[in-house]
């Protein structure tokens, strides 16, 4: 097909106003594989809406001459909810302001409802297996009754996305380089994608916390798959991927176009575009299971000073940053008090806070440790 845009009402907003979700279309519908890529999940993460700007300029080209062979659908702006939210002129992105929580969280868990519907229909035949299970997916999607605005928007971005081989949502961190987040189970398979794009590092994780919106995608099938157990063949059959644009300052154009183009050789190796991509890239980037990811956090309100900048390597007890009161020491010629930040885990410092005064509570600096922390579980994300 050529490409085409479709625009899907978001439901739940207030009387008089209405937002829509725009989706770009490429390639064959109904053809396999079935990509979908997303930018701006959190509104004010401007990095990935740019990529996928220029992902769309690629794939229009591409599809006026019939080398786009699956199906390819772009949504660059996943949240107009989130690019409506200010403050006092400050962007709001990352939280839904009426209360629904992380834009990127709460996403719904399907695995009990499509089991119920597969039961009966699974047999030793891996290919038909998925089939029935993308078309379980579907349906249970399409009778959800998302009530507020934002569950609304989930719904509506999960619709899209719940029966693809390949998902990729596009996000960045506060500063950092190129990360990747993935499931366990989809590692080492996803080395290409992770080459492609040079990532520095790439997190593992089976459940990681809150259910955000690449785990509603695949994690479903090793879901299925530990359900089922050894009665039925169920493969990890969607790469769904969070990937992290590097920081928020990082917009730029031709940074963006080699983004786009480390997508499009990707797409290219994994068959949804025609062509031959060039051999996969040599990558020398660390793997880390997320809950070896190490957290400093602020234990004081203050300013912050980074003693050490990204891709330091630190051991544990080494200074990471200092938090100062700016007020004052509580005695004339007395230092101020500042609160000293120290490692516990060593590895490379792979992403920093961008604030410069921070409270209690605040990820001042993570750290890609090489196992798992003692005592991480649960809620593995920052919120």
């Amino acid at each position: 097909m050529a490409h085409d845009i479709l625009d899907l009402p978001l439901s739940g907003s207030p009387s008089g106003t209405l937002r829509r979700l725009r989706v770009h279309r490429f390639g064959n519908r109904g053809r396999r594989p079935l990509v979908y890529i997303q930018g701006g999940l959190h509104g004010d993460e401007i990095p990935g809406m740019l990529v996928a700007e220029r992902l769309v300029r690629r794939l229009a080209a591409l599809d006026a001459t019939g080398r786009v062979c699956g199906e390819i659908r772009v949504v660059p702006v996943a949240n107009p909810l989130a690019l409506d939210q200010r403050v006092l002129d400050v962007p709001i992105g990352r939280h839904d302001l009426s209360g629904q929580g992380n834009f990127n969280r709460r996403y719904p868990e399907l695995t009990d409802r499509i089991a119920g519907r597969i039961g009966g229909v699974l047999g030793l035949d891996v290919d038909s297996n998925v089939a029935a299970i993308r078309h379980a997916a579907l349906a249970v999607a399409a009778d959800l009754r998302p009530a507020t605005a934002a569950d609304h928007l989930r719904h509506t971005l999960l619709a899209q996305a719940i029966d693809a081989d390949i998902v990729l949502d596009l996000h960045c961190d506060e500063a950092a380089p190129v990360h990747v987040y993935l499931g366990t189970p989809l590692w080492p398979d996803a080395r290409d994608l992770v080459a492609d794009l040079g990532a520095a590092h790439v997190f593992l994780a089976d459940v990681s916390g809150g259910y955000p919106f690449d785990e509603a995608c695949s994690a479903l099938w090793w879901h299925l798959a530990d359900l089922f157990g050894d009665r039925f063949p169920i493969p990890s059959a969607c790469l769904a991927a969070t990937v992290e644009l590097r920081g928020l300052a990082d917009v730029d154009g031709p940074m963006a176009d080699a983004d786009a183009d480390a997508i499009v050789r990707f797409l290219t190796r994994r068959g949804a575009v025609t062509g031959t991509p060039p051999p996969t890239p040599q990558w020398r980037g660390t793997v880390t299971p997320l809950a070896g990811v190490e957290m400093v956090t602020a234990t004081t309100a203050g300013i912050v000073l980074h003693r050490r900048t990204l891709g330091d390597r630190v051991a544990a007890g080494d200074v990471v940053a200092e938090v100062i009161d700016p007020a004052g020491a509580d005695r004339p010629g007395a230092a101020a008090p500042a609160s000293v930040l120290v490692a516990a885990a060593a590895g490379p410092i792979w992403a920093q806070t961008t604030r410069r005064f921070v409270h209690p509570g605040d990820v001042v600096a993570k750290i890609a440790g090489v196992s798992a922390l003692p005592g991480k579980g649960g809620d593995l994300l920052t919120q």
